[in-house]
């Protein structure tokens, strides 16, 4: 099917409107490796190219590497109808916001009421219809993006298989990200980090339980903002953890990630945890100083890198680094050390969380389903396709992690049970750990090497940004990830930086991530291995001269 949408795609020719002295000194096209929101409503803006271009371009791109990296499993086969009446809406002088025209991809997770699938990567769920758009999908829309298509991803978010491999899904294949040949893409959102980091799409959105975003963005090159959760809605998401779960954008620039998490973050309804959201959403764009690093209290829970980290790494010398970039922009970098670290990384509180959430949250939202071909309305039922269904690849990717919630723990979120692990997650946080040291240091941010960063924050949900900080050097040596058959590190695999915060605070930690960018400007120093050639300007001058 996808490789008819990209026949359908890219057979057809949009309607020009040639800018002024066409052939003479033109605008310049940009560089959709490259290309920001601001640089393509420019171009849209002045009919150099139009939204029908661009969806073109980017499923042109999509169609030369998804047979080699399994990035997209599906593109929506309305979105060249969608573009010609966002270019119509233009040309009329309306815009619905800053991403009018602009194409997204989206986890396939993310439920969409129209003809594409939301699968989680399963079998089991294809076909399946909601009742309406998921609360992501109708705000993206109603800003004005495109939805161009599902990424892959881990199947059913990393909650399966102790055993399989990040970005691996029955129904999507396996995600290869494209700074190394078969490389590790991370998970969950896999295919939505390699596909931002391609330019396969303005930027994307993934959703993250512990480290689902900002784990990918890293070994993407990626900026990633899983926000405080309560801040995006939830709501027709196929979930994990309500406890935990959230959604945020990966884009190449922390000023995208901005405008997207504007687009998204809400109140919603059919979301109670969004009620929490204090005030009025902040301005993220305008957050975007380059001189927020001035002035800003920093800490670092050095114990964390000692009990987590490898000396000596690259990661950990180019955070050492980025600590005097920080200094000397101004910032107070101060030692903040997680008293409740060691308790923490022992628990289970975490996991037994998951588990119990993940048995009443997944029936949820299979009971709002309006078709379910495959009549799975548990996860007793999922497991049991799972098990019985041969593209599911059962058992050489098992499903201990379901074995362990059904029948070693036994009890869901409405046992008395779960409250005490919840609690147990919290106090970790306030007792010695990110809430408490943030609170009581008069800290703006902790930093800490995206690589291991994201559960300090996830288990009380509280917001991460994770911008470029560098590169794996040209003599590391390559590692397996330990199903052997991903490169989990090796020559030129990117590395990420993060930025933690107290909950609500994504307009602090936007701007430092940002004024660190800046400061930086890492992304660019190492390009993948593999990179589409097709560009805009292809697109247009092909289509004026057919």
């Amino acid at each position: 099917m996808l490789l008819l949408y990209f026949t359908i795609f890219t057979s057809v020719t949009s309607r020009h409107i040639s800018p002024e002295g066409w052939g003479q000194a033109q605008p310049t096209f940009p560089r959709l490796m490259n290309a920001t929101i601001e640089s393509l409503t420019v171009g849209l803006e002045s009919k150099l190219f139009s939204s029908v271009d661009l969806v073109i371009a980017y499923a042109r791109r999509i169609a030369e590497v998804n047979s080699t990296l399994n990035v997209v499993t599906e593109l929506n086969p309305d979105a060249l109808e969608i573009a010609k009446q966002l270019d119509l809406e233009r040309s009329n002088g309306k815009s619905r916001g800053v991403l009018h025209g602009i194409p997204i991809l989206i986890k396939n997770n993310i439920a969409t009421m129209d003809r594409m699938n939301n699968t989680a990567g399963s079998w089991a769920l294809v076909g399946a219809k909601v009742p309406r758009d998921s609360t992501m999908a109708r705000k993206l829309r109603e800003a004005g993006a495109i939805i161009l298509g599902k990424t892959n991803l881990s199947q059913w978010a990393n909650f399966r298989s102790q055993n399989s491999s990040n970005g691996w899904s029955a129904y999507g294949g396996q995600v290869y990200a494209a700074y190394y040949p078969k490389q590790d893409p991370s998970g969950s959102s896999s295919g939505s980090g390699v596909a931002s980091s391609l330019g396969l799409a303005l930027g994307s959105l993934g959703t993250e339980t512990d480290g689902s975003i900002v784990s990918p963005a890293e070994k993407n090159n990626l900026v990633g903002i899983k926000p405080t959760v309560g801040l995006t809605s939830r709501a027709l998401v196929i979930p994990i953890s309500e406890h935990q779960d959230s959604i945020g954008p990966m884009t190449r620039t922390v000023k995208d990630a901005a405008y997207i998490l504007q687009a998204i973050a809400g109140i919603d309804p059919a979301d109670n945890y969004t009620s929490a959201i204090p005030g009025k959403i902040r301005n993220y764009l305008k957050a975007c100083n380059p001189l927020a690093l001035s002035g800003a209290k920093i800490g670092i829970p050095r114990n964390v890198i000692s009990l987590t980290g490898t000396k000596g790494s690259p990661e950990l010398i180019a955070f050492e680094k980025a600590l005097t970039t920080m200094r000397n922009a101004g910032a107070d970098v101060v030692v903040s050390n997680f008293t409740s670290a060691s308790a923490q990384l022992m628990s289970q509180g975490e996991i037994q969380v998951l588990n119990a959430d993940f048995i009443v949250n997944l029936a949820s939202y299979l009971a709002q389903l309006t078709s379910n071909p495959t009549n799975v309305k548990s996860l007793s039922d999922v497991r049991q396709f799972t098990q019985s269904f041969p593209l599911e690849e059962y058992p050489s990717r098992d499903t201990k992690i379901w074995d362990q919630a059904l029948f070693t723990q036994k009890w869901n979120n409405t046992d008395p049970r779960f409250w005490k692990a919840y609690q147990q997650n919290l106090k970790y946080s306030s007792d010695g750990g990110l809430l408490d040291v943030i609170s009581r240091q008069k800290l703006d941010a902790v930093i800490l090497p995206t690589s291991i960063a994201s559960s300090w924050a996830a288990t009380v949900g509280a917001p991460i940004i994770t911008v470029p900080l560098g590169f794996y050097p040209l003599n590391a040596p390559v590692k397996k990830n330990t199903r052997g058959n991903l490169v989990a590190s090796g020559p030129n695999v990117p590395f990420g930086l993060s930025f933690l915060g107290a909950k609500w605070t994504e307009e602090k930690l936007i701007g430092l991530a940002y004024a660190f960018e800046q400061k930086t400007l890492v992304r660019n120093m190492v390009q993948p291995y593999l990179v589409p050639k097709t560009e805009i300007a292809d697109v247009v001058k092909k289509g004026r001269h057919s």
